[in-house]
């Protein structure tokens, strides 16, 4: 199930004996954490801290815990017992081809398990948590190891990571909620800098909200002040500006970096990437940037609607010809980086002028 999901059962259901959690979701995570504490101990201090266990299976054996879930309390009727690194159960070599084989199920950390799902104690919910691997590349078959290991827990949440337009709704979610005046460019900048994380973009809208406590709008600057990262803002916007071809606001934009001791081959880096996207977009045919954003997400290459609208731009701004020739004259001054040359920034000026030129 998905947290909503997990949340609403919660709140219509009650609490399941025992839950699986599944992903390193961050965010999502905790929001349940905190609606399952307030489910079954309440608000109160003292009812929490005598109610909660937190258990690590990387240092206690899973039948210990399970032992103590079992065990009954005078002083706190209703209980949560936490297990954390629940993955370090999952059994290796031999014993987990048998495992995957059907073979010996009923032993072991699995039969464990099983007994304590077939006679649960009453008042007390067990989490257990997997949180060590993802859903995507190398992960995602750990993860599948994990979840039929533990296939005997029917209630299982999977918190996967936000979608690019999840991150960016929750952001606009929690500006509002927060009264935080928050513009379309200065949310795209925060959630460049985040890179879409949602429990960094909770903490960074905090962290603006207690700046500006609502009285003005939050600026460019304010992020680059405040957020780790943002401070190649700049560089994003010089890759924007020559995608344009605004020669004007590309060398204003070269002129702050060189007074911030920006590192040129940084900047380089990333126009080129902006326009090698725009070249493959534009040879595959999308004609405008949910169809660019489509195509790259398509071949694993996820990216923001906003970085979209910028190849957008490129490749209205720039032709199949110009385009390939801005490539082979960003190569040309990738390499006049890395030679004696007298300054960086003559370098880069010259390809400003260069890619736009009329």
């Amino acid at each position: 199930m998905t947290p909503d999901q997990f949340l609403s059962s919660l709140k219509k259901n009650g609490p399941s004996p025992v839950y699986l959690f599944l992903g390193p979701e961050i965010f999502q995570r905790e929001r349940c954490r905190r609606a399952l504490l307030s489910a079954v101990l309440g608000d109160t201090q003292e009812e929490r801290e005598s109610g909660f266990t937190r258990v690590d299976l990387s240092e206690t054996p899973l039948a210990a815990a399970l032992d103590d879930a079992r065990a009954m309390s005078l002083f706190a009727p209703r209980r949560i017992v936490w297990i954390g690194s629940a993955e370090t159960v999952l059994p290796r070599g031999r014993a987990a081809q048998a495992s995957d084989d059907g073979d010996g199920a009923a032993s072991g950390d699995a039969g464990e398990l099983a007994a304590y799902l077939r006679e649960p104690t009453p008042g007390t919910v067990v989490v257990l948590e997997v949180s060590r691997y993802g859903f995507e590349g190398d992960d995602k078959a750990k993860l599948e190891r994990a979840q039929k290991f533990f296939a005997a827990v029917p209630a299982q949440v999977e918190f996967s990571p936000f979608s690019p337009e999840a991150a960016r709704a929750l952001a606009q979610s929690l500006a509002k909620e927060t009264g935080l005046q928050l513009g379309l460019a200065e949310l795209a900048l925060l959630l460049d800098a985040t890179g879409g994380d949602a429990s960094r973009i909770a903490v960074e809208i905090e962290k603006l909200r207690l700046l500006t406590n609502g009285a003005r709008k939050v600026t460019a600057a304010d992020i680059a002040a405040l957020v780790p990262d943002a401070q190649q803002a700049n560089i994003f916007a010089l890759v924007a500006a020559l995608g344009r071809g605004d020669r004007t606001r590309a060398l204003e934009l070269l002129d702050t970096l060189s007074r911030d001791g920006e590192y040129m081959p940084l900047a380089l880096t990333f126009l080129a990437t902006q326009f090698r996207m725009a070249l493959a977009a534009r040879e595959a045919g999308a004609r405008n940037a949910s169809q660019i954003q489509a195509h790259f997400n398509k071949l694993g290459a996820r990216i923001w609607p906003e970085r979209a609208r910028q190849i957008e731009q490129t490749m209205e701004a720039f032709s199949k010809t110009k385009l390939e020739r801005a490539l082979v004259k960003l190569f040309e001054a990738d390499r006049s980086l890395r030679d004696a040359r007298p300054d960086d920034r003559i370098v880069m000026e010259d390809l400003i002028l260069t890619l736009t030129a009329a």
